[in-house]
């Protein structure tokens, strides 16, 4: 009796194990395949040979100057890694903005950094924090006070979502769209959706309350992305994503694998963005909308801009890590202008612009960092976190939702908001038309210290 031809087979002829390998088995037996036929059979299994590194990186724009040592060390740094990363064999073009720091190993996309595939989605490029935006409401001529006071009440900050009684309803358009994405489509995604939503977490997203330089109305902005959600979406998109590197570019970073947009899994994955997208804009609104609520008046403005997200353009995909799209073939449902924010004791620009060959369409998204957090609280070892804090919140509203005070997250963490400014005049990155003054920001503040498990070691100890 004659041997049935199995997977083992198919392996000696230097077939890699794969979906396909079940159906065409059962094709080659039924069909008793064998010889020339079997060979022409298979050829249709035979992948293209393995895309390699560019040898050179593709040329990107340089939108960023070094003031001093210490920022002379952050922009070769940004710089080396944005040349490795442009070796990526899907990448036609970048650019680097004023606010750019490394994260991560060489290689990476730096924040503030702008990459250009042809045909192909990068998760990496986005990151987990998909979709962090920046949201603008006009509350004319209300009290700051009571806007922060309102504005604290509504808001909710730190890991975690809400708890059921306290969750925002979920709008049922976005309930459907996420049922109708394989991405998307499960329990999981929608109890990590409804519990997300109206939270802002922690690291930079900040709730900021501000006075109108132009038109002396109080300003509220948040700064915060997609939170679990998208998170749970990136890992998803780099999984597949590292199965498409292994098929067709195994030299490329992990970090930087892509998914092919002409796939059935890249038209999913650029629908499944768009729709957290809209859960995002959403996870804005209902912030907003709560605290006129509370105050009982109307908002006579609003729009937003993301700064972290994959930009369509053609058969152009534009990864944005920190950068704010200034075009407005980027932003689908523009209704105002771009919104950058620097640091809590800063104004928050308000800017327009004109796409150039060197910046790409779009601008710096905030002040950016020049050292880690780790060495920025080195840096100010000898002083109390409380005497920090007052140094560089004087005269400003300033809270913790955690109740701790994060020290990483104070002015002096950024980078030299007047040498940003500078530099995206220089580098002709948006005109500033507005600007927020300060009156006062929420943020997470350290939660890290009050995590339940470093209050059970204590216990433990005690």
């Amino acid at each position: 009796m004659k041997t049935l031809f199995n997977g083992n087979d198919l392996i000696a002829m230097g077939f890699e194990p794969d979906n396909w390998f079940k159906d065409a088995i059962a094709h080659v037996n039924e069909q008793a395949l064998e010889g020339e036929a079997l060979t022409l059979y298979l050829e249709q299994y035979k992948r293209p040979p393995m895309i390699p590194l560019n040898e050179e990186p593709v040329s990107f724009s340089i939108n960023i100057e070094a003031e001093n040592e210490l920022e002379e060390a952050n922009v070769n740094m940004v710089i080396e890694t944005m040349q490795e990363l442009m070796k990526t064999p899907t990448l036609v073009d970048g650019a680097l903005m004023p606010d750019a720091c490394p994260v991560g190993p060489i290689g990476i996309i730096p924040v503030g950094g702008v990459a250009v595939a042809k045909n192909a989605i990068h998760p990496g490029m986005h990151s987990a924090d998909i979709c962090c935006s920046v949201f603008y409401s006009d509350f004319g001529k209300v009290d700051p006070k009571l806007l922060m006071d309102a504005a604290f009440a509504s808001t909710h900050f730190g890991p975690g979502g809400r708890d059921r009684a306290d969750q925002y309803p979920f709008p049922s358009d976005l309930l459907d769209a996420f049922y109708s994405n394989k991405f998307l489509a499960s329990k999981e995604m929608e109890q990590l959706a409804r519990k997300h939503l109206g939270t802002q977490g922690d690291g930079n997203h900040f709730l900021f309350i501000g006075i109108s330089k132009e038109t002396g109305n109080t300003i509220m902005v948040t700064h915060h992305g997609s939170r679990a959600v998208g998170a749970k979406l990136f890992q998803k998109g780099m999984k597949v994503a590292e199965k498409f590197r292994k098929r067709i570019s195994k030299e490329a970073l992990k970090e930087n694998a892509w998914i092919p947009f002409d796939s059935e899994e890249g038209q999913s994955y650029w629908e499944a963005l768009q729709i957290i997208r809209e859960w995002t804009k959403a996870n804005h609104m209902v912030l907003h909308d709560a605290v006129a609520d509370k105050l009982g008046i109307d908002i006579i403005n609003q729009f937003w801009n993301e700064h972290n997200f994959v930009f369509k353009d053609g058969d152009l995909f534009y990864h944005a890590k920190g950068a704010t799209p200034l075009d407005p073939k980027f932003l689908p449902d523009i209704t105002g202008p771009r919104i950058i924010p620097l640091n809590m004791a800063e104004p928050i620009l308000i800017v327009e612009g004109e796409t150039t060959a060197t910046n790409l369409g779009f601008a710096p998204h905030g002040a950016g960092r020049n050292v880690s957090r780790s060495k920025h609280r080195k840096m100010n070892a000898g002083k109390t976190n409380e005497a920090i804090f007052a140094e560089e919140t004087e005269g400003l509203d300033v809270r913790f939702f955690m109740d701790e005070i994060d020290i990483t997250e104070l002015p002096s963490a950024y980078k030299n908001a007047a040498q940003v400014r500078a530099q995206m005049k220089k580098f002709g990155l948006g005109n500033v038309i507005d600007e927020i003054l300060p009156y006062g920001s929420i943020m997470a503040g350290d939660w890290d210290k009050r995590a339940y498990w470093k209050r059970k070691k204590k216990v433990k100890a005690n």
